[in-house]
């Protein structure tokens, strides 16, 4: 039996039914998705990194839902609501795949930045060739093959751990904890209301759930324009680059460093937050502002007691978040974390011990449904554990068996991930929100006590795999039988690969990168390179800041903080959501994005439920699927034509 769960977590959980049947989304229709959304989306996706330094953004997601619906509906055919997810799935795989990663390796193997910090011929064959310069402007030849190979390897045991361990943690956090995932309906509903404005035979509903979804749409394409099509349209056809609202946040930082000393401020003006701020749960919005005025509090303090000496008043608001993580909060969020998985892990011994007491209609409650596509959980066990040993032996072997780095390999791979995801899990259950530890890499690096630069490139077993929930969440919400997800993963990573490498060769051929031809590039190439040399450059004997962040008494304060946070606001049966918004607020909370979302679910909770009753929440996250759409979509739109007036100019034919 799981823990009983708060009023405010009880109506997240009934904001969707899990459905009774569940279908295979993968079918013929999302097989030519597939290599369509590879042929279209990955060159695209590319070159808009390369020419300006975003993506192509969830809307393209979107996007190809709605032509391949539209097709159908052309045919006389209809989607299921799985395929719909399936095509959604593989959209989003493709987008975040198709990276510019092979052609920033060759760029930084001789750029200034290596140069300048001893970097040069140093870098390991299966990153980039030593000797890039002299070759032919294409990944396709055997100069490549150790970096393809190495690519190949990290991909096909990187996607089985994500989509095992994360249905494993799928199976804890929702099957046994029976946590809400507030994101995960705001996500279905906008399939869902797909699905039935298209087809004939939608649910009585459907219609309602459209017109919700278009208002948001309508709303996020006015927003989108305003704060970044004008900009962007501006600053292609203008002199002077006009903004309505600053991007992406305004800083106060300096203003405010006499009053508020080491404190970062400053105010985001994207109306996604305010949206959001209505669809998350209350009291983490709540718990989150709270936190934000512990920070206001705190930092200060410890500025005084010169926990804090790296912050001076001139620094910026990344400026002063770097220099404090380094100082104190590193260490300190490390304790915060390892609290919330001790809370987490009692949670689930708890759930696990009363098992035997349930009743019948709690016994049905707990059942998995059937056909959903569930594997035995041995298979997820074993699964990671075979792809650890893998990342363990093969970075061993890479780095001639260093102890030092073998045993952060260890810790990453039977303590640190397991640990970050499940707190990860727990946390989007509970609240949508992603906890990470910042420069754990770095710091377990630099105190391996290895020399050199190979260690940069070696595969580990550190990942974060708890988002994954929230992705199985949705696909149970739709209808989507799990075994399709893996259908698609086997068949869609090779594709991805092929495609990636081909259109990246072919992209590079074209000309010179960074060149005139890819302004981005010119611009912010050489600094993300001196970030990442500086990085690199601290395992080669020489001193390094990160050093300085590891602190085990840090690490217990923040551990016995966390703890006893929860137990008085356990004692007080303070709502959950409330709990974790408050702890996590402990470690450096920022106001840019938690003000504006703090003001949303004032307004959700003051203003629009006592106007539309009971079914506001329903409402509002059908609506916010629709403004991201129409957000992203007047953005795509502003940036294609950006794109076009730069290539044209800067192309020399």
């Amino acid at each position: 039996m799981a823990h009983k769960l708060d009023k405010e977590l009880q109506e997240y959980k009934n904001l969707m039914e899990v459905p009774s049947h569940f279908d295979d989304g993968f079918t013929l229709s999302a097989f030519f998705g597939a290599i369509f959304i590879a042929i279209v989306m990955i060159p695209g996706a590319v070159y808009m990194q390369l020419i300006a330094g975003v993506g192509i953004g969830a809307a393209a997601q979107w996007v190809t839902v709605i032509l391949f619906i539209e097709l159908a509906k052309r045919a006389n055919a209809t989607l299921k609501k799985a395929e719909i997810f399936i095509l959604f799935y593989m959209a989003g795989a493709v987008i975040s795949s198709g990276n510019i990663d092979l052609i920033f390796r060759q760029f930084m193997v001789r750029s200034e930045a290596a140069t300048s910090f001893g970097l040069l011929d140093q870098f390991p064959e299966w990153y980039a060739p030593s000797n890039v310069a002299e070759l032919p402007r294409t990944f396709i030849q055997e100069a490549w093959l150790p970096a393809l190979g190495m690519m190949l390897f990290t991909g096909i045991i990187g996607r089985a751990d994500a989509t095992i361990l994360g249905y494993g943690l799928f199976r804890m956090t929702s099957d046994v904890e029976k946590l809400p995932f507030p994101m995960a309906p705001m996500q279905a509903q906008g399939m869902m209301t797909l699905a039935e404005d298209f087809s004939d035979k939608g649910e009585k509903g459907g219609s309602w759930r459209w017109r919700a979804f278009s208002i948001g749409g309508a709303i996020g394409m006015a927003f989108g324009f305003l704060y970044m099509g004008i900009p962007a349209l501006s600053g292609a056809f203008l002199k002077e680059t006009i903004q309505i609202f600053p991007i992406p946040f305004v800083d106060w930082t300096q203003n405010t460093a006499k009053v508020l000393p080491a404190v970062a401020t400053g105010l985001a003006f994207d109306l996604g937050n305010v949206i959001l701020g209505m669809v998350l749960p209350f009291f983490a919005m709540v718990g989150s502002f709270i936190g934000l005025i512990i920070t206001f509090v705190l930092n200060p303090i410890l500025f005084k007691m010169r926990l804090l000496p790296s912050w001076t008043e001139q620094q910026s608001t990344v400026e002063t978040l770097f220099n404090n993580n380094v100082d104190f909060y590193f260490s300190f969020g490390i304790g915060l974390s390892l609290a919330i998985a001790v809370v987490g892990i009692i949670s689930v011994i708890r759930a696990s011990s009363k098992k035997p007491d349930m009743t019948p209609d709690e016994i049905k409650e707990n059942e998995i449904p059937k056909g959903r596509g569930d594997i035995p959980n041995w298979l997820f066990i074993a699964t990671y554990i075979t792809s650890t040993s893998l990342y363990i032996l093969v970075a061993g072997w890479l780095i001639d068996w260093h102890k030092g780095v073998m045993i952060v390999l260890i810790f990453f791979g039977i303590v640190y991930t397991p640990l970050i995801s499940y707190v990860t899990a727990r946390l989007e259950g509970l609240a949508g929100q992603v906890v990470e530890v910042p420069y754990i890499r770095e710091i377990s690096f630099i105190l391996s006590g290895y020399q050199g630069l190979a260690i940069w490139f070696i595969p580990t077993p550190q990942a974060n795999y708890g988002a994954m929930t929230v992705f199985y969440k949705t696909a149970e919400l739709t209808g989507t039988s799990f075994r399709s997800i893996w259908k698609v993963d086997a068949l869609l990573f090779p594709i991805i690969l092929l495609a990636t490498v081909g259109f990246s060769s072919f992209i590079f051929s074209l000309s010179d990168v960074p060149s005139a031809a890819y302004p981005y590039t010119m611009e912010i190439w050489e600094f993300n390179a001196k970030n990442a040399a500086l990085i690199y450059s601290s395992t080669l004997g020489y001193y390094s800041p990160f050093s300085e962040a590891f602190r085990i008494s840090y690490i217990i304060i923040g551990t016995i903080t966390g703890l006893i946070s929860f137990g008085t606001f356990a004692f007080f049966s303070a709502p959950t959501t409330l709990c974790y918004g408050i702890v996590r607020g402990f470690n450096q909370t920022m106001p840019h994005s938690a003000i504006p979302q703090f003001i949303g679910a004032v307004l959700g909770q003051f203003v629009f439920r006592k106007k539309y009753g009971e079914n506001w929440k329903r409402s509002i996250i059908v609506v916010s699927a629709g403004y991201f759409v129409g957000s992203g979509l007047i953005s795509m739109l502003c940036v294609g034509i950006v794109f076009l007036s730069k290539s044209s100019s800067a192309l020399p034919y």
